[in-house]
């Protein structure tokens, strides 16, 4: 019996109405879910994209905000949604780490997403308390081998992105700080600002203004490029430490088996509104990164990513419930 000509035809009748759907598509307005609540980075950044591309798609695109279990509960709601790309999400760094601190996830990281393209990137910076006995890392790092456990170093949270970009500092250079998470960015930074803690990874923006004024000090932007926001201040890297990247990064997803064809309309759509100039100054402002590229280049980051915070996890014994 052939078997190729059966095949053959399953598969030709299968790219047939994948092109058919993509033809027709989008037939309603595009739900973009943001697993966070209104008014964090993620959610300014999901507006943006939104705004532009229900202008050039021709559909409205709806913000839906489903917060709960660190971004766990909206990447879930997309993951079961039909696949069909009215239904899609908008990611952050945490949705690759997400697998190391839950015990336990209700979607595949990797077999249950179709990632569509990499939208943004948002510098962090390490910053510290003029109190702090160190002006740039490698003072830092020696500091904190000196005196291990008294540098204080505070999050939003525990399994947040600034906790577990700190503890992978100090499991690459082997050292000992002491977290102290509170219950979202801005209150650690207002302990940081009365001397509570000392060190703090927080996106650029939050900082600007207040290292200007001598409240704060920038000892290195934690990112693979220095921040234009923050021109002088060396990566990590160029401060002396190789192989440290801390890049905060966005992007969006859509359920596994969505149409090959509906993701490239996506990715196409998207990457044409990342260069739209007014789109690009209003990322800026909001000290954020346009990025963009291929659905492959977004899936390759997100599964190297993976591995790599298992690491930093399991060193530093970080678990969610």
């Amino acid at each position: 019996m052939n078997f190729v000509a059966p095949v053959c035809m399953a598969a030709a009748v299968m790219f047939c109405a994948g092109m058919a759907s993509a033809q027709s598509y989008p037939g309603k307005p595009i739900r973009l879910i943001v697993p966070f609540a209104p008014g964090g980075g993620t959610d300014i950044i999901a507006r943006l994209i939104g705004a532009d591309l229900t202008e050039s798609m021709g559909q409205p695109v709806v913000i839906d905000n489903r917060g709960g279990s660190g971004g766990v509960v909206g990447i879930n709601l997309m993951a079961k949604a039909d696949a069909d790309g009215h239904t899609i999400a908008l990611c952050s760094l945490g949705f690759s780490y997400a697998p190391a601190i839950y015990a336990k996830l209700p979607y595949d990281t990797e077999k249950d997403i179709a990632p569509i393209a990499q939208v943004a990137s948002q510098p962090f910076v390490f910053t510290a308390h003029p109190s702090l006995a160190a002006t740039n890392m490698k003072e830092l790092i020696a500091l904190a081998k000196a005196k291990p456990g008294a540098i204080h170093f505070g999050s939003g949270g525990a399994g947040g992105a600034a906790h577990l970009g700190t503890e992978l500092l100090k499991h690459m250079m082997a050292i000992d700080m002491t977290h102290v998470p509170y219950k979202g960015t801005g209150p650690a930074l207002t302990a940081m600002l009365g001397g509570e803690i000392q060190l703090q990874l927080i996106g650029a923006s939050s900082v600007v203004p207040l290292m200007k004024t001598g409240r704060l000090r920038v000892l290195a932007v934690a990112g693979s490029k220095r921040s234009p926001a923050l021109p002088e201040a060396p990566t990590v890297i160029e401060s002396g430490i190789p192989g440290y990247v801390f890049d905060v990064w966005y992007g969006l997803l859509a359920p596994a088996r969505t149409p090959r064809a509906i993701i490239g309309r996506l990715n196409a759509e998207i990457n044409k509104s990342l260069k739209n100039p007014s789109l690009v100054q209003r990322f800026a402002a909001a000290g954020l990164d346009t990025s963009g590229g291929t659905p492959e280049a977004f899936e390759k980051l997100i599964r190297s990513e993976i591995p790599r915070w298992r690491k930093v996890a399991a060193a530093a014994n970080i678990k969610v419930d």
